[in-house]
Formats: structure tokens, sequence, C-alpha cells
């Protein structure tokens, strides 16, 4: 028997040429339909980061794309001017500020000329500006922009640039950076939260020179804290998500409505059991949509689903209430009849049309992919969006939306081609102990069959409410099947498109269905004559390394467990993660205890690569701290008298959740390869590189 070799021909054989492919995000239309613009992402120069470039694709398919932007600081597209000059995000300096120009300036908007010519200056702020939305019908856009409270003084009525500027550089020059917080959350994913506060701003766009924005909100607390918001077709009004604060720290997002020329903030719709977010004004603007999450409790999981509300009288409507998906993001069809709408399903990721007179849901595409950023062509004949599976990364394309084009993708012209990849990707399932389905992806390397059966890695998904159903750059399986590995990508339960009911599975009980799942799909997999049973691996980030450190302490089938940003002990995690209040709902302490990994820590006979980083504030480094202790003191691979055990433990002290920087990125990987070939494919690791500082003796 002889095993697949490696993949040599494809970028995925090698880092740098991975790392090098262009990443494609993002999708703005322009309001008359013949302009689509994206961003790219590639590394910068030192190799130290991405850099992201504004690009135009053809809506009509006939034109090449190309690029439109060369910043050294990265853009981002930001939308259209009525007459069809693009707009974009930027932190790059101002060629026309001379040379008493700061190099270090925020995140600004910029023009590009819609007949060519060079970017200019639109609008700048010392706190920079957040995710800009522009009206439809009106050269005017709203954004939510970062202030330092003592920038608004009492009696002002907004917030004054000179004084922010001054606060900031004050603080920036004399090091200073302590918050002194008054209420919660206190950060976010891996950004520290405060002292400023996000302001909503308003602004007219210039015919020349640069604009001013108004502060629509002078005191608003954290209420704009991650806000969702949206802008009438004729710039009139403002849509905007607004947290309050409830008791014991926890909050809600409620439904507002401003009015952009008199700044009157009215509450538009309030509910006490769900969080509202992704509003969207109909286009005739006397109606707004949006996403309701129904909160979680001990006993029920959440749920999703999408709710309009008369901006007149208040009256609300609850849209394909008895639809059994969980819709993602919501578009209104251009005469209102409908909503295009996103949603997980069974491993894929469709678009669906909502129908308002009779509540039907039409599922529009058929394919085995994932759509996202969806923008609806004004004259109502077609869908444009990014579409991504693990077959190709995300790419334009144009979905038909009349007659006989109705449902139909075509691929439009994308600023990259779609990568080779090493293998082939095929689908299985098996039926639980309890007869539900579970399915999975299974990517599988050129040359895997009953003479070269394929080592088999599991690789179980975060969330935990997820699917594995889309390319992911950070989690990529086609670069361990480009060294000869077969990858399972699984949806156990409490995975998203399969219904609520296969979500309520696994609700409150992580540690039963979810693992008994996972290893009932694994023996399907197992029983294939191209998966070699007798080598095989675990491994998870988040969710996914929670449900890795849950196998390692209840199972040795698997010869290594590999358990990235991990929980590992749930009462600890609970109160320290950066949205306490969101797992009080869930977890009691019963639950908490009984699904908690840590206390089977005396059981784990499987060596452990632990990794984690020390700004992930979702799961705090003091879960991977506390495992790799407890993993050295009382698994049953303890360190020796001579402080020797084959657990490893990589961490990375300026990295997040997810591991972002491209070099950083490559060591993951490197790290992962050495620790899988010692012990599951029983050889001596792989070569190490020197930057890493380790020993290469110490494998």
């Amino acid at each position: 028997m002889t095993e697949p070799q490696p993949t040599t021909s494809t970028p995925f054989a090698d880092l740098d040429s991975y790392l090098d492919l262009p990443r494609t995000g993002g999708l703005v239309l322009s309001p008359d339909g013949t302009r689509l613009i994206t961003s790219v992402a590639t590394p910068n120069p030192a190799r130290t980061g991405f850099v992201t470039a504004v690009w135009e694709i053809d809506p009509a398919g006939e034109v090449p794309a190309r690029r439109l932007t060369r910043g050294s600081e990265g853009e981002s597209p930001a939308g259209f001017t009525a007459a069809g000059d693009v707009l974009f995000l930027s932190a790059r300096p101002d060629p026309d500020a001379g040379p008493g120009g700061s190099d270090d300036v925020p995140t600004s908007l910029w023009l590009l000329p819609r007949g060519g010519g060079e970017g200019r200056l639109l609008l700048t702020r010392p706190g920079g500006l957040g995710r800009v939305h522009v009206a439809r019908d009106a050269d005017v856009l709203a954004f939510c922009g970062d202030v330092l409270p003592s920038a608004v003084p009492d009696g002002e009525p907004g917030a004054d640039d000179r004084s922010d500027a001054a606060v900031r550089k004050d603080r920036a020059t004399r090091k200073v950076a302590a918050v002194l917080h008054t209420g919660y959350p206190v950060r976010f994913w891996d950004a520290d939260l405060g002292p400023d506060v996000p302001h909503l701003f308003t602004a007219a766009i210039p015919a020349d020179g640069t604009g001013t924005a108004t502060d629509l909100t002078p005191r608003p607390g954290q209420a704009l804290r991650e806000s969702d918001l949206d802008l009438s077709a004729d710039g009139r009004w403002i849509a905007v998500t607004w947290r309050r604060p409830l008791a014991r720290g926890a909050v809600r997002s409620d439904l507002r409505l401003v009015d952009r020329e008199s700044g009157a903030v009215t509450p538009l719709l309030a509910d006490p059991d769900a969080d509202l977010f992704s509003p969207r004004f109909s286009p005739d603007g006397r109606r707004v949509a949006l996403l309701r999450e129904r909160d979680s409790t001990p006993q029920r999981a959440p749920r999703t689903g999408v709710r309009i509300v008369d901006v007149a009288d208040g009256s609300v409507v609850d849209v394909a209430a008895d639809w059994d998906r969980w819709p993602s993001s919501i578009r209104w069809l251009p005469d209102g009849s409908g909503l295009v709408v996103t949603a997980d399903d069974h491993g894929r990721g469709p678009l669906f049309v909502l129908h308002l007179a009779d509540g039907r849901v039409e599922r529009l595409t058929s394919e085995d992919a994932v759509f996202t950023e969806v923008q609806v062509a004004p004259d109502g004949t077609a869908v444009f969006a990014l579409r991504a599976s693990y077959l190709a990364p995300a790419h334009p394309v144009r979905i038909g939306l009349t007659g006989d084009d109705r449902g139909r993708v075509t691929a439009l012209p994308a600023p990259a081609p779609v990568p080779e990849l090493p293998g082939t990707l095929t689908e299985l399932s098996t039926r639980a102990d309890d007869g539900a389905e579970v399915r999975a992806w299974l990517a599988l390397p050129t040359g895997a069959g009953p003479e070269q059966p394929a080592p088999l890695l599991l690789w179980v998904h975060g969330g935990p409410l997820g699917s594995w159903n889309a390319w992911s750059w950070r989690w990529n399986p086609w670069l361990m099947v480009a060294r000869g590995y077969a990858v399972l990508l699984p949806d156990p339960a409490l995975s998203t498109g399969y219904g609520q009911d296969f979500v309520q599975r696994g609700w409150g009980a992580w540690g039963a269905a979810p693992y008994t799942d996972l290893m009932a799909v694994t023996d399907a997999a197992e029983a294939r004559e191209d998966i070699d049973a007798t080598r095989t691996a675990a491994m998870g980030g988040s969710f996914g390394g929670y449900m890795a450190n849950w196998i390692a302490g209840h199972t040795d089938r698997f010869r290594a467990v590999v358990t990235h940003a991990s929980l590992w002990a749930l009462d600890q995690f609970g109160p320290t993660t950066d949205a306490a209040f969101y797992w009080q709902r869930e977890m009691t302490a019963e639950m908490a205890t009984e699904n908690s990994p840590h206390r089977f820590v005396g059981d784990i006979v499987t060596p452990m690569l632990v990794i984690h980083g020390d700004k992930d504030y979702r799961v705090p480094v003091g879960e991977g701290l506390r495992l790799w202790y407890e993993l050295l003191s009382a698994s049953q691979l303890a360190a020796d008298d001579e402080g020797r055990t084959p657990h490893r433990f990589l961490y990375f002290p300026d990295e997040n959740h997810w591991v972002l920087k491209p070099q950083h990125a490559a060591l993951w990987y490197q790290v992962v390869w050495d620790f899988l070939d010692r012990h599951m494919l029983g050889g001596n690791g792989v070569e190490l590189p020197a930057v890493l500082g380790a020993d290469p003796a110490a494998g």
C-alpha cells in the first residue's frame, strides 16, 4: 500500500504562492446599475499584512476587470455619487496637504472621477469614518465615526473636530492608553473599546474640495457600538440599530429612525425578546425590512427571522414566519414586492426570494455554493453577488431574475482566476443514533483510492452556530490536501442550514449530540476505501477547538489533536469573553460544568497542539494558558521529570481569534504540518523556519 503523494502543481503546494492569491471581498453596484466595484487584497511588499485595492467589474460581463486604486495604505469601496464617481475609503495621506501634512491619517472618504483622473480627498475627521452609506437618489451620505466624549462640550450641538484631534494628539504624545469605563462591553473581538465612542454623522457630497460632516447624535453613549444603518433612497431618513443597556450588563439592539435634516431620533421598533439588525429601506422609503434574532435561553436555541415595519404607523409583519431557515442578509426587489435573502441550507448558501404578497419562499439558486454581498439591479432583471464554495474562492457573478434567465448564474470577469485545486471534493452523510442525518464535505487528494488511501483530518467548524459551506482563506483544507491528507468538514448538531430542530439537538449539551455526530460521520469517512482509518487526527478552532478538546478527553481514536483559540473551562470562559451577557443567557452553571472539557484532562492520552493569540478577546488567552498548564500537569502525557512532553503550545502575542498576518498564518500551517507528521504519520516532522526560533532538536 502506498499513500498519495503531495501535489506540487498548484498554488496550495507552496505557502508563499498560496498567500499571493488575490482575495476578493465586498461588492457595490452603482445606482444606475452600470458599474460594479469590489476590493481585492494581496500581501504588502514586506509580506507582513494585506493591502486592498478597488477594482471595477463589468456587470454585463463583456469587459475584463480593471484596477482603479493603488494606494500603499489600501482602499475599500464605499459607493457612488449620482454622477457615477467612485467613492472609496482610505488612510492615504492627502497630497494637497503640503509639507506640513501628517502621514498618520485616519480613514477618510475619497472620490475617483468617473471619467478618470486622480482621486481627491472628500471627507475626513480625526476619529475616521466607518462604513459609508450613500443615498440612491441624492448626493448625501451617512456613517458612524469615533468621537472622544471630551470633544462634545455641554450645550454644543455636536463633536468639535479640533478638540477631538487635540485630545487624540495629547494621548498619543503622552502615551496614555487608560480608559475609564462606566458600562459594558469593554472590548470586542480584538479591539479594546474606548475612550472614544461612535457617533452618527451625515454629509453632503461636495462638488469640489472637501466637505464637512454633521454630528446627528451628540451624546449617544454606547448606543451606536457595532451599529447597522441604512439610508433612504431620497436621503431624508436613516434607519439605525440602537443599543440600549439592560440590567446586569446586558444590552439590547432596537431600531430607531433619524431625520437626517433635523437630527431628531425616534424609536421605530423595539422587541423585549430579541435583537434587531441589518435594516433595509424599501425602494419607496415607506417600510424597513430587518433581521430579528430571538434571545436564546438555556433550554431554547435562538432563531433568526425577517420582519418588516411600516415607517408611518409602526405596524409590523413577520415574513415567512414558518420558514425553517435562518436568513443572514436581505435586499429589496426594486418594485418592493419581495426580498432577496441569503441563508445557509444543507452545506450551501443559496439565494431565496421572499414574496410579500403570499409569504412564499422561492429558492432562486441551486448551485453547490454560497452567495454573499448581494446587489439587486435597479431594473429588477438581475442580482449581482459574490459566489464561493470549497471549489473556488469568492468571485463575482450575475443571477438572472426574469423569464428563462431566472436563477441562471453567470460568472463575471473577475480580478483573478479561480486557482487550480490539488484534489477533488465530494459529499457524504450518515445517520446519527437518533436518526438525524449528518452530512459533510470531504476534500480528497489527487490519487487517493484503495491502493493509496489518504490519512484523514477531521476539521470541526466554529460558531457553534455555523456551517462548513464556503471558502475560507484562514482554514483552507486544500493546503492540507496538497500534502496528501483527506479533510473531512462535517456539520454536526448546532450547525445552521438544517432546520431549527437540528440546532436544538445540541443546545445546552455541547458534549452530547455534536460529539456523537462527529464520531458518526468520521466512521462513515473511515469506511471508505480511499481513507486510511489507521491514521487520523482531529482539528478545530473556536467552538471547533472546544470540540477538539472534548474529543481529546473522550476518545483515543485519533493520533493527534490540534486545538486553536479553544474553549477549555466553560465556567471561566463565560464571564471573561467579550460578550459575557450573551453566554449568560445560554450557560447555566450545570451546563458549564457538564460540558466543560477541562474536567476530562486526566483522560487525555493523545498529543495535543494548542494554539492561541493574546489579542483574542472572544476566547480569551486564559483558556489556552490553562489548557496548556493542565495538559502538562494532569494529562496522561504530562511533562516528565525533565519537563518533556509531546504536547506543544504555539502562542501569538499580537494575533487575535484567527491569526491574520500572512507571516504568522504561514508559521501556523508549518507548525501544524510538523506536529501531524510526527504524531499522525510517524515521521520526523518538517523543517521549521529559523525565524520561529524553535529548537530543531526538540521534536
